[in-house]
C-alpha cells in the first residue's frame, strides 16, 4: 500500500506530539516498562534482561519520536542500534526464542494510549484527529514490525554463532548438568575442564550497564579466582552475566569480596552456598539465581549479596503483593521510621531482647536505648514482645528492598562474617 505524506496542518501536529514524546513523562516510561516486562516472569526477575527491555523501550520510542520530529509522517525505518541487538544477543543466550519479543506488542499498545492523550491535547478537530491518528497508526505499526523482525534476525545469527566455539560447547555441557541430563561425570568433566567431584561455590555476576562491560566481568571473574586461590569455571550466560563456580569448599565473605571487586564498580554478585558433587554444583548455581532474582524482584542495589544472608527473604517476597502486605501489617508505621529507630530495635532482637547486651553493641547508653525501644512501641501495631520474631523478619525483607536506603557498610559487616 503506498504511503500517503500527511497534509501540511497534520504533520506539523505530528511533529509537536513527537517533540513531547522524546521528552516523555517518567511515569509513562515506567508504565511501559511495567506492562512489557509484565507478560514475561521470566524476563521480569532477570535483572540484566529486564534492563535490557527498559533501554530498549526507551530507545525504540526516542528513534520513533526523532523520525517524527525530522520528517513527520513518513514511515520510520527500523531502530537496530545497540539496545536493541545487545537484547538480541541476551535473549539467544538465556535460551529464548522469538517469542519473548511479543512483550513489545503490549509496551507498543501502552505508547499508543499516551499518543492518543497527546493527540487529542493538540488539536480538538475532528478531520485533523482522524488523519493524524491513522498515519501515526500505521506509522508506529509498521515500525514496530521491522524493529522486532530485525531484533529476530540478529537472534538467529547469535543462535548460529553461539553453537560454534569453546564457550558455546561449555555452556551446553554445563546447561546438561544443571537440567539433570544423564551426562556421565567423567564426559562432562572433559568438556567444561573443571573437577565435579568436589566442593562447589556458585556464583552469578552480572552488570546492568548498557553496553554489558564485558571488560569488568572479566577482571570479577579473575578478582573471584584470587580470592579463592583457584582458577574458576567460568560461562558466559549471556553478554552481560556470567556463571562462576569456584571449586575446594572456599568461604567467600562480603567483605572478602567487597575487597576484591572494588575495581569493578559495576558489577554486581549473587553467591550460593558451598555444596558438594554435581547435586551441589547444581543447587548452589540455582541458589545464586534465586539470589539475583530476588533482588530483581525487590528492584534493590546491594552489589554482593550471599543467598545465606537472604533465604529467608528470597521465600517470603516470592509473591511481592503478599510480602508487602506482611511488611505493612507487621510494622505499621514503623516502616517508615528513623534509621537509628530501626537499628535499636533490629539490634535489640538480635541479642535475644537483652537491652545491656543491646546497647553495647550499639555503643550507646543503655537509657538511650530504652527511650528509642519506648518511640519505637508507640509505631508498631503490637507490642514488641508479642511480636519480635514478625517484626524481625519484616525488617529483614524491608532492607532488602531498592527503595529503602540502606547503609551499605552496615550491611557488609553485619554480613561478612556468614557464609
Amino acid at each position: 500500500m503506498a504511503w500517503e505524506p500527511p497534509s501540511p496542518r497534520v504533520a506539523d501536529l505530528i511533529r509537536q506530539g513527537a517533540d513531547i514524546a522524546l521528552d516523555a513523562p517518567a511515569e509513562w516510561l515506567d508504565e511501559m516498562d511495567r506492562a512489557t516486562l509484565a507478560t514475561s516472569p521470566e524476563i521480569r526477575e532477570d535483572p540484566v534482561l529486564a534492563a535490557s527491555v527498559t533501554r530498549t523501550n526507551r530507545a525504540n520510542l526516542l528513534h520513533w519520536a526523532a523520525a517524527n520530529v525530522r520528517d513527520p509522517g513518513r514511515p520510520v525505518p527500523a531502530n537496530l542500534g545497540a539496545e536493541p541487538l545487545a537484547l538480541a544477543r541476551d535473549l539467544v543466550r538465556r535460551g529464548m526464542d522469538a517469542a519473548a519479543l511479543d512483550a513489545y506488542r503490549v509496551g507498543q499498545n501502552v505508547a499508543w494510549r499516551w499518543w492518543l492523550d497527546t493527540a487529542f491535547a493538540l488539536t480538538s478537530d475532528v478531520g485533523e484527529l482522524h488523519e493524524m491518528l491513522d498515519v501515526t497508526s500505521r506509522s508506529i505499526g509498521e515500525f514496530i514490525d521491522a524493529t522486532l523482525a530485525g531484533i529476530g534476525a540478529q537472534m538467529q545469527s547469535e543462535r548460529e554463532e553461539l553453537t560454534r566455539g569453546t564457550h558455546a560447547e561449555r555452556r551446553e555441557a554445563v546447561t546438561l548438568i544443571l537440567e539433570g541430563a544423564p551426562i556421565t561425570r567423567r564426559r562432562a568433566e572433559a568438556r567444561i575442564g573443571y573437577a565435579l567431584n568436589q566442593s562447589h561455590t556458585a556464583a552469578v555476576l552480572w552488570t546492568d550497564q548498557p553496553d554489558g562491560d564485558t571488560h569488568s566481568l572479566e577482571r570479577a571473574v579473575d578478582a573471584l579466582g584470587q580470592v579463592a586461590g583457584t582458577r574458576p569455571l567460568n560461562v558466559i550466560a549471556s553478554a552481560a552475566t556470567r556463571w562462576v563456580w569456584i571449586g575446594g569448599g572456599t568461604r567467600l565473605t562480603v567483605t572478602d569480596l567487597h575487597s576484591a571487586l572494588e575495581q569493578c564498580p559495576t558489577v554486581r554478585v549473587a553467591v550460593g552456598p558451598t555444596a558438594a558433587g554435581i547435586d551441589g554444583f547444581r543447587r548452589s548455581h540455582l541458589n545464586a539465581l534465586t539470589t539475583q532474582r530476588m533482588l530483581a524482584r525487590l528492584e534493590s542495589r546491594q552489589r554482593i549479596v550471599l543467598f545465606t544472608d537472604v533465604q529467608l527473604v528470597a521465600l517470603l517476597t516470592l509473591d511481592p503483593e503478599g510480602a508487602d502486605e506482611f511488611i505493612t501489617q507487621i510494622l505499621g508505621d514503623f516502616r517508615h521510621a528513623a534509621p537509628e529507630l530501626r537499628s535499636a530495635v533490629e539490634t535489640f532482637i538480635n541479642e535475644q531482647c537483652n537491652a545491656s547486651r543491646a546497647a553495647a553493641r550499639l555503643y550507646t547508653h543503655r537509657n538511650t536505648l530504652t527511650e528509642r525501644l519506648h518511640r519505637a512501641e508507640k509505631l508498631l501495631p503490637r507490642p514488641l514482645e508479642e511480636s519480635s520474631v514478625h517484626v524481625a523478619v519484616a525488617l529483614e525483607a524491608l532492607r532488602w528492598r531498592g527503595d529503602v536506603a540502606l547503609d551499605s557498610t552496615r550491611a557488609s559487616t553485619s554480613t561478612s562474617g556468614r557464609h
